[in-house]
């Protein structure tokens, strides 16, 4: 696996993003992204992890970066629960290394686009225990909640933004939302906003991202 991409900002950092990509994508997608957010957040750093080039079932079998397979599409994704797994590894060893270089994990912030968003949500509400800033997802879903599994309540106090277009074609819009509502009933501050666009990011989705990380990291 490929060594995370790491912005520094201007000054010293005092607070960070851990941001994973799309299917397909790699480390640099939300390079620009994240290039755009230092300029209002000084202090904060931006680490873009790389996800392992792997076979995915649905796209034929094609090999290309994938937090995990996706055997099926119906009714639900059916993913391979170990990568998932090891996926959600990186992240928390991504955690823990800013954590040991000093940054408080109140002011360590994880975001995931699509697959890279589900790996977010497992991570932060069925793994991670330790606290958080909050957690970004972007036009993602979260294959791994259900009624068998309980949110901690050290877990439900991590805030979340869900960010979705209300025309997305591949993480259907509803398919957010049950993410965001299943949140919700564990008592977890979720706020969900919604974008005429498919399944991408637009200018003033990432202007209310860095509105919402600054309000944070006051």
């Amino acid at each position: 696996m490929s060594n995370p991409l790491i912005l520094e900002p201007n000054k010293p950092a005092d607070a960070c993003v851990i941001w994973l990509h799309g299917l397909g994508a790699d480390r640099y997608d939300f390079m620009p992204v994240a290039e755009a957010l230092q300029q209002s957040l000084h202090t904060t750093r931006f680490v873009l992890p790389q996800a392992p080039t792997r076979a995915v079932t649905i796209n034929g079998g094609y090999e290309m970066p994938s937090w995990y397979d996706i055997k099926a599409m119906t009714p639900a994704r059916a993913i391979d629960q170990a990568q998932l797994e090891q996926s959600a590894d990186l992240v928390i060893d991504l955690i823990e290394a800013e954590r040991a270089k000093g940054i408080d994990g109140s002011r360590i912030f994880i975001a995931g686009f699509s697959q890279g968003g589900a790996v977010v949500y497992h991570t932060a509400f069925l793994r991670y225990e330790g606290p958080l800033g909050g957690v970004l997802a972007l036009s993602t879903y979260a294959p791994t909640f259900s009624d068998e599994v309980v949110v901690k309540a050290s877990q439900a106090r991590t805030p979340v933004l869900c960010l979705h277009g209300n025309h997305d074609e591949v993480v259907f819009n509803a398919m957010g939302r049950s993410a965001f509502e299943y949140l919700k009933g564990w008592g977890v501050t979720v706020t969900w906003q919604e974008y005429p666009m498919g399944h991408e990011v637009l200018p003033q989705e990432i202007h209310d991202i860095g509105v919402w990380l600054s309000e944070k990291l006051v």
